[in-house]
């Protein structure tokens, strides 16, 4: 009895080797074959991902923009659209006040550019929170902007590095197409006193938005002092917006409307009427993701600012 266990072992050490060396083929075999690129099974194509990028990676691949970064530099054809944004409303503004003073009426031009103002802010916290809350890069016309105010969640302060053309040319062109017909067909100061006013507050609203990220030693003292008077968003009011649960003061002009808004809860009635109409969900009823939460700067990019 004692004399079969000595043989039985050898032999399954042996049939090991032997299966051993026969996976180990397999193996090779596999190896060499790769060139002609077989199937994966499932398992592989759950696992290599895991081994080319972190799950941090996998959430959000966007990373911020580097310390000097093109991206946040104006070129001449963002200057020149700048340009001509600022031009087509100062040529508005200026019509409305030559019409007003021709005509000795001064009180309607200055209520309609007081409406302009008011709708800017309006105009700009449900443009705002529908581009927060529905599409991505991939919508067509918005899919951009989409894409740059959901990066803002993720790193706010870049956008107190970006140039002032960098910053406006996009809305200055949407401007100049709009504004320059009225311009060229229309003298009544009246409509010149709202579109000036409202189309002004429109393009300057982005610049409005990044003193609102500022440090207040670093801004401008005349900026500092119409924030606290609640001519220009505040850079209290709109750091609301940027802590959880990411669904208010989206307005970011003056940001009058924000407590009306927010109060009335007029934005949550319009996502329940889109879910029941379109079936479509915000993204301020999920969990904020990676993409929302907000990296802080580091010391060698505080140190440049």
């Amino acid at each position: 009895m004692s004399v079969l266990p000595q043989h039985k072992y050898p032999l399954r050490s042996l049939n090991h080797v032997h299966s051993c060396l026969r996976r180990c083929t397999v193996v090779l075999r596999v190896t060499c074959s790769a060139t002609t690129k077989p199937r994966l099974n499932q398992s592989q194509q759950v696992i290599e991902p895991r081994f080319e990028k972190s799950p941090d990676q996998l959430v959000s691949p966007a990373s911020p923009p580097l310390l000097n970064d093109p991206s946040l530099q104006s070129t001449w054809s963002q200057r020149v659209w700048s340009a001509s944004g600022c031009a087509t409303v100062m040529f508005s503004l200026a019509k409305a006040i030559v019409g007003a003073a021709s005509s000795h009426v001064w009180l309607e031009p200055v209520l309609a550019g007081y409406v302009g103002y008011l709708l800017a802010d309006l105009g700009s916290g449900v443009y705002h929170w529908g581009i927060d809350n529905y599409g991505d890069a991939s919508t067509p016309v918005f899919g951009a902007q989409i894409e740059a105010f959901q990066g803002h969640h993720k790193w706010p302060w870049t956008i107190t590095r970006r140039q002032f053309a960098n910053n406006l040319h996009a809305l200055a062109r949407a401007i100049t197409f709009s504004v320059l017909p009225i311009d060229l067909l229309c003298n009544d100061p009246i409509v010149h006193g709202f579109v000036a006013l409202c189309s002004g507050c429109i393009m300057f609203s982005q610049q409005f938005h990044a003193w609102a990220h500022g440090t207040k030693s670093k801004l401008p003292p005349l900026v500092v002092a119409l924030q606290d008077v609640g001519v220009l968003v505040s850079r209290s009011q709109h750091s609301a917006h940027h802590r959880p649960p990411y669904n208010n003061n989206y307005c970011i002009v003056s940001g009058v409307w924000n407590q009306f808004l927010d109060k009335h809860k007029v934005f949550e009635a319009l996502e329940m009427v889109l879910f029941f109409r379109l079936g479509v969900r915000p993204r301020s009823w999920s969990e904020p993701s990676m993409e929302w939460i907000e990296d802080t700067e580091t010391a060698s990019q505080v140190a440049v600012q």
